[in-house]
């Protein structure tokens, strides 16, 4: 008898126990299933990556139910990926291509383009070089080989070494359309073939900064101390302007883009309230921090 009495009493208090963890649960304070958690994926421009990776740290602090995952790879990785489906947002450091657009509608994605940062591009070379402003013709003929020796442009006798991004870089586009080019969409040219073509903005001011003779070209949140920023004018008899988030701003300097997020449509409320966020007075003071131009 007290065998059972004892048998009767263990199965009062399981059942007392499991009814104490599914109140509990019924509360939310112990039911990972109530746990809401989103997560997106942010690939593409080099130039934009270490702001975005900013952005996505601070916003998983404020929301730690979203979870952002950021790579670069450049533009052309992200717009990609992107018409491929397998990312939520795109980044790219210049505008998206008419083709691109056709190739992405084809697989069923329709890229919505959202203007997340401004940037100037900053022509560099190295401290020791005594040249200190260049016209857009004067850094075309320089990457197309027209121009070859420093000397030639009042500098030393020295070589001119040319340094790029690499093809799928949206940096290496953009410089190419609006100074190689100087904007002709008729115009062909492309980069000297004795261009080094480097994989990273960090690996340019590196070598730039090591280099006497090299010449190279970054986003403005980018450059350090390391190396010389150029004045930068549009023709011979104008004004030579510095890089600057001022200069952008009132449209003085003349290599300057927007920059780019790129997502299918409409995005999810989770991935828009992301976005807004970015364009909130919150995101563009990482804009400001990071040393590119806020779009507000």
């Amino acid at each position: 008898m007290k065998i059972i009495n004892r048998f009767i009493l263990l199965i009062v208090l399981s059942g007392l126990f499991l009814f104490g963890c599914r109140s509990e649960s019924a509360n939310g304070t112990n039911n990972l299933e109530t746990q809401s958690s989103y997560y997106m994926e942010n690939k593409g421009s080099d130039t934009i990556v270490n702001l975005a990776l900013n952005w996505a740290e601070r916003y998983q602090l404020l929301h730690p139910e979203v979870s952002v995952s950021v790579t670069g790879g450049g533009s052309g990785t992200g717009i990609s990926s992107l018409i491929n489906n397998t990312v939520d947002i795109a980044n790219a450091s210049r505008q998206i291509k008419t083709e691109e657009i056709s190739a992405a509608e084809a697989n069923d994605v329709f890229p919505l383009e959202h203007i997340i940062a401004r940037d100037a591009i900053a022509v560099i070379v190295n401290p020791g070089n005594p040249i200190n402003q260049l016209t857009l013709q004067q850094i075309s003929d320089i990457y197309t080989a027209k121009i070859n020796n420093w000397s030639e442009l009042g500098g030393e006798d020295r070589p001119i070494v040319r340094l790029s991004r690499e093809t799928n870089s949206g940096t290496h586009v953009y410089f190419l359309e609006a100074v190689i080019r100087l904007g002709s969409k008729e115009d062909k040219t492309i980069f000297s073939a004795d261009t080094l073509l480097l994989p990273s903005s960090e690996g340019i001011i590196a070598e730039v900064r090591d280099n006497p003779n090299a010449i190279g070209y970054d986003g403005l949140g980018y450059i350090s101390s390391d190396v010389k920023v150029l004045k930068i004018s549009k023709a011979p008899d104008g004004e030579y302007i510095y890089p600057s988030i001022e200069t952008v701003n009132q449209n003085l300097y003349p290599i300057s883009r927007d920059l780019y997020m790129y997502t299918n449509g409409i995005p999810e409320k989770f991935i828009q309230d992301y976005l807004d966020w970015i364009l909130s007075d919150d995101g563009q003071q990482v804009v400001f921090e990071l040393g590119f131009v806020p779009v507000n």
